[in-house]
């Protein structure tokens, strides 16, 4: 089976973090298992932004999962997307809603869910959850694998 990456731009070569997520692009490419229910999952653990208040760094694990229909999302290009965060100010809801509407936007998935699970500060952790609707049936959803903070105890 060949792969189409017909055009894909940041794939198989050098590509610049993008300076901001609205200059990022997210690519996609055909799924290569149309018709076929499946879940895809991407896990980022060192996901990066800024509080847009006191510009200190932000740090969380975001949980991406989507049923796919036409398309996939090229995972480099999603990497690139997400590290453009890291100088963007934004509160924890903006940036996991984000992401989650980029990637509708750029593949127009059956179903998709993010878990934006963040790192305390100011004593407290925030947890984002967000998904299109109810999952379709018969579709495995498997536990996203992120702790919830209990803090030392």
């Amino acid at each position: 089976m060949t792969t189409d990456t017909k055009g894909l731009t940041q794939l198989g070569g050098a590509a610049a973090i993008p300076a901001s997520p609205d200059q990022a692009k997210l690519e996609r490419a055909p799924n290569p298992q149309p018709g076929t229910l499946y879940l895809v999952r991407f896990t980022a653990p060192e996901f990066t932004s800024i509080c847009p208040v006191t510009g200190q760094p932000d740090f969380g694990t975001l949980v991406l999962d989507y049923a796919p229909t036409d398309w996939i999302v090229e995972s480099k290009s999603l990497k690139l997307f997400l590290q453009s965060f890291r100088n963007h100010g934004a509160f924890h809801e903006d940036c996991t809603l984000q992401v989650a509407k980029r990637v509708i936007d750029a593949i127009s998935p059956q179903w998709l869910r993010i878990g934006g699970y963040w790192n305390p500060r100011g004593g407290m952790p925030i947890d984002v959850f967000w998904q299109t609707g109810a999952p379709p049936e018969g579709l495995w959803l498997p536990d996203q694998g992120v702790a919830t903070y209990r803090s030392r105890g």
